[in-house]
């Protein structure tokens, strides 16, 4: 983990943020993620359909793994200074690589750019998601987020 005292450190940081720890998406995972969301599926939540008709275990949702980039990015950085961090939305999201259930997945981060505000920082990051055994990320999308001081 990437420990900065203060915004201005943050938005000076030009190195990579990771790779964080694996985190293991297994079907229970999927199965809360389709409940809570609606979106039920076959290729999500029918193991034995997945196995027949894709000759494989199910797939997380596209949603599920972009979900996990606030677990990944509390793992890779933290700002002393901080009181609060709002997430400010994506410019770019793209979903490269389907995540197999039971796949483990982890994160890199690099700051793109920043912009200073009285006592809070808007931070652009370049976030991309890892697929164990895999060369193709599940997905690369730029998220933004503010920091407050």
């Amino acid at each position: 983990m990437q420990v900065f005292d203060t915004l201005a450190e943050l938005a000076a940081f030009e190195a990579q943020l990771g790779p964080g720890s694996w985190h293991v998406i297994d079907q229970a995972r999927i199965d809360r993620f389709a409940e809570a969301t609606g979106d039920d599926y076959w290729i999500h939540i029918d193991p034995q359909r997945a196995a027949r008709e894709l000759g494989g275990p199910t797939i997380a949702h596209g949603y599920l793994t972009l979900s996990m980039i606030p677990v990944i990015m509390y793992e890779l950085m933290t700002v002393k200074s901080v009181v609060q961090m709002l997430n400010y939305g994506s410019n770019r999201v793209r979903f490269m690589a389907p995540v197999a259930a039971g796949s483990g997945i982890r994160g890199r981060a690099r700051l793109k750019n920043s912009s200073v505000r009285e006592k809070a920082l808007m931070a652009a990051f370049e976030v991309t998601i890892e697929i164990e055994g895999s060369d193709k990320p599940a997905l690369v999308a730029e998220t933004l987020t503010m920091f407050y001081e």
